[in-house]
């Protein structure tokens, strides 16, 4: 079990991030909650971690908060949920945010995060209205410099997006609806997010 790293952030490219520790390069798939929050590649980042271990695969997941591993083990605890839609939660609300929408029993509001329908909802309410209890801190969500990526920041920010579930046209209007220019990569997807929570 592989529960923290500590080493230098080598790339981000949401959601995945590389760490070196040691001379071995650790890739790992991070909600944009942490990536928020990442130091400038080439800098020392700590990070806990889930090792997830499944019968074809093996996958490393990174957060910077206590908070945010904790609800993503829960979020896989409720039936139909699975590490993807658990970083969609991640990404889309702070834990803080999703912890009192559960708490209020908003259906409404927890289906607009990609890969949530009504009954997984419902059953995210019903199984962790009592786990949500630790998880009222709100998250910072202050910006990160930009460093060089393969893409311009709205091609990157559509690709992170594409790969939190949303679907292609959905991304391709979102983008050119937040994007301005001198835009990080980071704060578009922040705002998309939020206009596609209705924020």
């Amino acid at each position: 079990m592989i529960g923290r790293l500590r080493g230098t952030l080598i790339s981000k490219q949401p959601p995945w991030l590389m760490v070196e520790v040691g001379g071995v390069g650790y890739e790992l798939e991070a909600p944009m909650s942490t990536i928020y929050d990442l130091p400038a590649t080439g800098k020392e980042v700590t990070l806990l971690t889930h090792y997830a271990v499944k019968e074809d695969s093996v996958a490393l997941y990174g957060f910077l908060h206590e908070t945010e591993r904790t609800l993503f083990r829960n979020l896989q605890k409720v039936s139909g949920i699975g590490a993807k839609i658990s970083l969609a939660v991640l990404s889309g609300v702070s834990t803080s945010d999703f912890a009192r929408l559960v708490q209020a029993g908003d259906v409404v509001a927890l289906t607009k995060i990609p890969g949530i329908g009504k009954k997984t909802a419902e059953r995210m309410i019903v199984e962790l209205r009592d786990r949500v209890d630790g998880l009222g801190v709100t998250l910072p969500g202050a910006g990160i410099q930009a460093n060089a990526a393969p893409l311009d920041p709205a091609g990157e920010a559509t690709v992170a997006l594409q790969q939190l579930g949303y679907k292609p046209a959905e991304v391709t209007r979102l983008v050119q609806k937040v994007a301005a220019e001198g835009d990080t990569a980071e704060s578009i997807i922040r705002k998309a997010l939020r206009a596609a929570l209705g924020n």
